[in-house]
């Protein structure tokens, strides 16, 4: 088992939405990304949702996220993990997400990309939160649902925008 360690948030002032994930891949972790991972659909539903040219530039890739208001951080700070997969998580520790609201008070809304995310959320946070919060469909290759599908359940992500 290989412990891991999460980055720092993609966070601007004027953040509306905050999207959690649950703790970097291999492939982020090799590359010093959020979703770095080629077949994980994050970015791409994002530039499609927001009619932008797809690319795999990493700092345009930030730009679309302070464009449209979009902050991105993880539940989970550090883990022991074998692979990528959330099934494999084990002694975790997580960020205080409820630190981060009151140091970013423009978030209104926070999306979770997947299970894993919501469900350790909901460990860590007070039931009285007055932010509403939305589990959508893990963008992970290992959750395979239809593309399509997925796009059409992040859209919701438009409507706090």
């Amino acid at each position: 088992m290989n412990r891991i360690s999460s980055f720092p948030p993609l966070i601007s002032e004027d953040s509306k939405v905050l999207i959690l994930g649950s703790v970097p891949g291999i492939k982020s972790l090799e590359m010093q990304e959020y979703y770095a991972h080629p077949q994980n659909k994050f970015w791409r539903i994002l530039f499609e949702l927001f009619e932008e040219e797809f690319t795999t530039d990493y700092s345009v890739k930030i730009k679309l996220l302070k464009k449209y208001k979009i902050g991105v951080w993880d539940v989970i700070d550090s883990c022991d993990r074998k692979g990528s997969l959330d099934t494999q998580i084990k002694n975790e520790n997580y960020h205080n997400i409820l630190k981060l609201l009151e140091d970013f008070p423009s978030i209104k809304v926070l999306f979770c990309n997947g299970q894993k995310s919501f469900k350790t959320l909901n460990k860590i946070i007070p039931n009285d939160l007055e932010i509403p919060i939305f589990v959508l469909p893990s963008t992970s290759p290992a959750y395979t649902i239809p593309y399509d599908k997925k796009l059409q359940e992040w859209s919701v992500i438009k409507s706090y925008l």
